[in-house]
């Protein structure tokens, strides 16, 4: 029986292109990806342009309706970043679509029509999703070691610090100091990110837009 395949492809950027992922490129490697496995290739759908960050994108939501429509038993991508770089999402399109097609990737070499494709979706997914938030980690330390030491770092000026006249230099605030201390002393103390937000509120704490503390913001503020 004819596997019937759609392949994916997409850039968020035309400078991708200068990588080896422009759309020209993906859409040659699954093309033949498709050859090789004799696979029907039913239609190539571009994204240009678009972020992976969300999967509302033109491209993927038709895919998708391919899918649910059953017009497809197949979706073909290069890689799996050019899917999604979410775990959640990927999640989600395990979930509702991939149930009835199969997912194929060609970098990765993943047939999820076999357990063992699954498996190693599920394991790079997973993977990818924990050198991001490393990174994540890794570059707010390193932002807040900076604002330590009173360099600028772009952007807006860290909770608990003002832009000098200079444009350069970072000041403290003393309002935003004294609550950077009751966080850092309530963290301490064992509670969790959400508790000390609770608390901070309970306190008549409110951040710079004048709303409540939320655990996400603690956790930028005291680095934990």
């Amino acid at each position: 029986m004819t596997t019937r395949a759609v392949a994916y492809v997409r850039v968020s950027t035309d400078k991708q292109a200068d990588h080896g992922v422009s759309l020209e490129a993906q859409e040659a490697k699954v093309r033949a990806y498709a050859s090789l496995y004799d696979l029907d290739l039913v239609d190539v759908v571009v994204d240009a342009g678009a972020s992976a960050k969300t999967l509302d994108r033109p491209g993927l939501v038709r895919v998708l309706a391919m899918v649910k429509r059953g017009e497809v038993d197949a979706v073909v991508v290069v890689k799996l970043d050019r899917l999604t770089r979410s775990v959640k999402d990927l999640g989600t399109l395990v979930e509702k679509y991939f149930q009835k097609a199969a997912l194929m990737s060609v970098s990765e070499q993943i047939d999820t029509r076999t357990a063992g494709g699954r498996l190693v979706l599920n394991v790079l997914a997973s993977v990818a999703q924990w050198e991001r938030e490393a990174i994540g980690e890794r570059t707010s330390t390193a932002m807040q070691h900076k604002a330590s030491k009173g360099e600028f770092t772009g952007g807006h000026a860290p909770y608990g610090f003002a832009l000098a006249a200079d444009g350069v230099i970072l000041v403290e605030v003393e309002a935003e100091q004294a609550v950077l201390a009751e966080a850092r002393a309530l963290r301490s103390s064992g509670l969790s990110l959400r508790a000390t937000a609770a608390e901070l509120a309970r306190r008549g704490f409110i951040a710079r837009t004048g709303r409540a503390f939320g655990a996400e913001m603690i956790k930028r503020m005291v680095g934990a």
